[in-house]
Formats: structure tokens, sequence, C-alpha cells
């Protein structure tokens, strides 16, 4: 490794006073976290999102936009039933009683399957709290 003086003869950008000042400036604010060793964490995340890019091969970039598509279709669908269904509900002078409500389910299949995947969504919501709710066996 050669002195600083035949690097500046190398480089002759090192020879410039803005360079140098702002080669200073980055040192000054670098200061603190060299010395806590944070800049450390900097590098390891660095370190780890190329370690991604290199892993990023077509498969998994189409496996990943096919979810984001998926999630984005889903949330947009959920966007409009709900717009759809409040304007409905808008749209009616007097809502329903619970016995009007319970009559309609039975004449509109619709309902009834709407109704049925809620169920299925809470039955789910249920069976994963339960298991999380279990004490964890050890090995």
């Amino acid at each position: 490794m050669g002195s600083l003086a035949d690097l500046a003869r190398q480089s002759p950008e090192l020879n410039d006073q803005a360079t140098l000042q702002g080669i200073s400036d980055i040192v000054a604010k670098l200061a603190p976290l060299l010395q806590g060793k944070r800049l450390h964490n900097v590098v390891d995340l660095l370190s780890a999102v190329s370690d991604v890019v290199d892993m990023a091969d077509d498969a998994m970039v189409q496996k990943m936009m096919k979810g984001y598509e998926e999630v984005v279709a889903g949330a947009w669908n959920l966007s409009n039933i709900t717009r759809h269904s409040a304007a409905e509900a808008g749209r009616v002078e007097t809502p329903p009683t619970l016995w009007q409500g319970i009559r309609e389910f039975n004449r509109n299949e619709d309902a009834r399957r709407g109704l049925l995947v809620a169920m299925n969504l809470l039955s789910s919501v249920g069976r994963q709290a339960r298991i999380a709710g279990e004490p964890i066996t050890e090995d």
C-alpha cells in the first residue's frame, strides 16, 4: 500500500481541493458509525441485498411477480366489492330487521355462499389462534 502522496499522484482527482473537502466531510459523518461499529450493519445489509440479487433467477422473479399480482388483484376486488356493497346498502331506505335479513339468506344463494366464506375465514383464524395458544412441545 502506497503513501497518500503516491495515491494523489495516481489519481489527479485527489489533488482537487473540492474533492478533498468532500472526502473530509464524508469521513466526519462516518466517524461515529465507524467508532460505534454501526457501519458494519450497513455493510451486512448491502451484502444481504447483494445475495438476494445473485439468487434472483427468472423463476424466482416470475413467482414473486405472480404473488404480487394476486395480492393486488385481491385488494382491488375486495375494494370494488366493498364499494359496491356500501352503495347498495346506502340505497335502501330502511335497513331490514334481523328476521328479514335471515329470510334473505334463505332466498339468496350468493348471500349464503358469502356467509360460508366468512365462516370458513373465521374458522381458519380460530384454528390458528388455538394452535398459537398451545404449549410448544420440546424436542
